[in-house]
């Protein structure tokens, strides 16, 4: 059985689209591209950045979200909700979309695929391969120094990530050693939480962290986000916790709360 984490949220998001007899890449929605963002590396990065699907607001950008997708998908996977968002024009705002390096997953037999870690099983405790979780947190953080060099504050950045993603962001944004803007996970899980009262930094303690799940969950049970919640909240993270009527993806209320949440940290 191959275990991926299928967006049913992208197929919630285009169903949305049609309806409104819009398209997410018209003259009315921000551009969307493909972005390699080798170019933008120092000397003192170890490895290229990681390529981003990008979207771009009509001025030039002050604030940034950096979403990480779920587990087989890629940057293009989440890019259509950005409209969906429904941000106001006078927020300058943009969206990268980075894709995790393809990589053997075990759990799926070896297949390779997009992944920000390997799973070896599905135990509560170690579904999380540690050595690639700090392995994806370096890379986002190189990609999100890059920002912070190209003009954008780190009190601007948001962190966010779905499922895979997610756990990467959990795992990157409390042991970050700059404030960012807030924090963003979505149906996902901690990586070996038991590490971070010893790795924490203070700095993002007052760092709104918006964690979200569905109760009908049956890729990650809604317990593994709640005691993701709980390891945070009980480290001093300024963490709210929010459970929808869906499964493994996310839904428009979902979404309209999101919304509201960035246009509160990005105010």
């Amino acid at each position: 059985m191959v275990i991926l984490d299928v967006n049913d949220s992208i197929l919630d998001v285009y169903a949305v689209t049609i309806t409104l007899g819009i398209c997410a890449r018209n003259q009315n929605n921000p551009p969307m591209k493909v972005v390699n963002y080798n170019s933008l590396g120092t000397e003192t990065m170890t490895q290229p950045l990681l390529p981003c699907v990008e979207s771009t607001p009509a001025s030039t950008p002050d604030a940034c979200v950096i979403w990480l997708h779920g587990l087989g998908d890629s940057g293009h996977g989440f890019a259509p909700i950005v409209p969906e968002l429904k941000l106001p024009g006078s927020m300058a705002v943009k969206f990268l979309f980075p894709h995790a390096p393809e990589r053997p997953v075990t759990i799926n037999g070896g297949m390779r695929m997009r992944a920000w870690y390997d799973i070896k099983s599905l135990d509560f405790e170690s579904r999380a391969d540690l050595d690639g979780v700090e392995e994806s947190a370096a890379q986002v953080e190189q990609l999100i120094n890059a920002q912070i060099d190209s003009g954008i504050p780190a009190n601007r950045i948001v962190l966010a990530g779905f499922s895979q993603g997610g756990v990467i962001a959990l795992h990157l944004a409390p042991r970050f050693n700059a404030k960012l803007a807030g924090v963003l996970a979505l149906s996902t899980y901690m990586c070996e939480p038991s590490l971070l009262a010893n790795q924490a930094n203070d700095i993002n303690k007052e760092t709104p962290v918006m964690m979200a799940h569905g109760d009908q969950d049956e890729v990650v049970p809604v317990f593994m986000g709640s005691a993701a919640f709980k390891t945070m909240t009980e480290n001093g993270f300024n963490a709210t916790w929010q459970t929808y009527t869906m499964q493994h993806n996310v839904c428009m209320q979902e979404l309209n709360d999101i919304s509201a949440w960035l246009q509160s940290v990005l105010s």
